[in-house]
């Protein structure tokens, strides 16, 4: 279980002891101050978030879009489903064609027939999704979890002989058993595959089983591990950015959070998130992120709420989007939450989280947020 913190006043208790709040500070700021850490984003906006009700991409705006992500340095683009038929496999090509910097991904099912319709395509990853919650196996599927593992073992190399990089997708993987999870995942490896996607489907999770997740995949296998969160219950970039907290090498993001349902985790969230709070070193330069905001927002017919997080013009109005202003202040800030005598207590996790949910704090209290 994780450790338990609470601030009170002007100290903090830890499991009966108690600190300054100078230790404290000192605590927090050698967690704000660790080496930098990397990942890498797998922006899914041309896949699952052309899957949100209502919006179909032309060829014309997935070209822009795509052009657009990789000029900002999105390193991975996961750019369509070729079982769609003729005009997404026409427009999947068209994006390989244009030879970006980005690597490309397609999304299929564990089918003989999706995965022939991945041939020369261009593109150099496969995402293989099947379902691995006992509901999504029994009633998507119609099948049990003995042969969910037997598809994993049979399409991997099939994949790889078709000179594809192999992302297993643990579909619905959130609801699914434990020790099932752990079993798919290590098939998944011993079968070839490179990657594994832990899908937060129906968007159910919440961080902290996020980290408990993501971490304990991290340590039961070699290959890389994706998160891809849903926005249900608000906590899409929330949960991302827990993934990558726990180890997570890849994250799905898409621009604007558009995608099914309530969303995908926000591109731009996602990237001031890791950057800002956690230090993260990314490849990505948000500079320019609000043509291209404007470009899904108008592509999909999904215009921007008004409050919408860093993009939304109520936020433009108060004040430049994507300032470094409320992180610069964080540890100031963090000193002087410390010391005012404040009669709320704060609940913490201390383990990983405190210096997140302090900076949170913190940017509420200055008015940042």
């Amino acid at each position: 279980m994780p450790t338990r913190v609470v601030i009170v006043g002007n100290r903090f208790q830890h499991e009966g002891s108690t600190a300054s709040a100078s230790e404290l500070i000192v605590r927090v700021e050698m967690n704000l101050s660790a080496s930098k850490r990397s990942v890498i984003i797998d922006d899914t906006t041309l896949r699952d978030g052309e899957q949100s009700a209502g919006v179909a991409f032309t060829i014309e705006e997935k070209l822009d879009i795509a052009r657009q992500l990789s000029a900002i340095g999105i390193p991975e683009l996961e750019v369509g489903i070729p079982a769609m038929g003729d005009a997404e496999r026409a427009s999947i090509r068209a994006v390989a064609a244009l030879r970006l910097a980005s690597r490309l991904l397609v999304w299929c099912r564990m089918h003989e027939d999706d995965l022939q319709a991945c041939r020369n395509l261009g593109v150099q990853m496969v995402d293989l999704s099947i379902p691995l919650s006992d509901e999504q196996i029994r009633h998507k599927l119609g099948s049990s979890r003995k042969q969910a593992l037997q598809c994993i073992r049979y399409y991997v190399p099939k994949a790889r002989d078709m000179g594809l990089e192999v992302c297993v997708g643990g579909e619905d993987a959130s609801r699914a058993d434990v020790d099932f999870l752990r079993r798919a995942v290590e098939t998944a490896q011993d079968a070839g595959a490179q990657r594994f996607r832990f899908a937060d489907t129906v968007g159910a999770m919440e961080p902290f089983a996020v980290y408990e997740c993501i971490s304990l995949l991290c340590s039961v296998t070699d290959m890389q591990i994706e998160m891809h969160a849903h926005d249900d219950l608000g906590l899409a970039t929330a949960n991302t950015l827990a993934a990558a907290l726990a180890g997570a090498s890849h994250l799905n993001t898409t621009v604007n959070g558009l995608g099914e349902r309530a969303g995908n985790a926000a591109l731009e969230e996602v990237v001031i998130g890791l950057e800002k709070l956690y230090g993260f070193e990314l490849p990505v330069d948000l500079s320019g992120f609000c043509e291209l905001s404007r470009t899904v927002a108008h592509a999909s017919g999904r215009p921007l709420f008004w409050q919408k997080s860093l993009v939304g013009e109520a936020h433009l109005l108060t004040k430049p989007v994507f300032t470094s202003t409320a992180c610069s202040r964080i540890q100031k800030t963090i000193r002087e939450l410390i010391q005012q005598n404040l009669e709320e207590r704060i609940v913490l996790c201390w383990e990983n989280t405190l210096e997140s949910m302090l900076c949170k704090k913190c940017l509420r209290i200055w008015g940042l947020t």
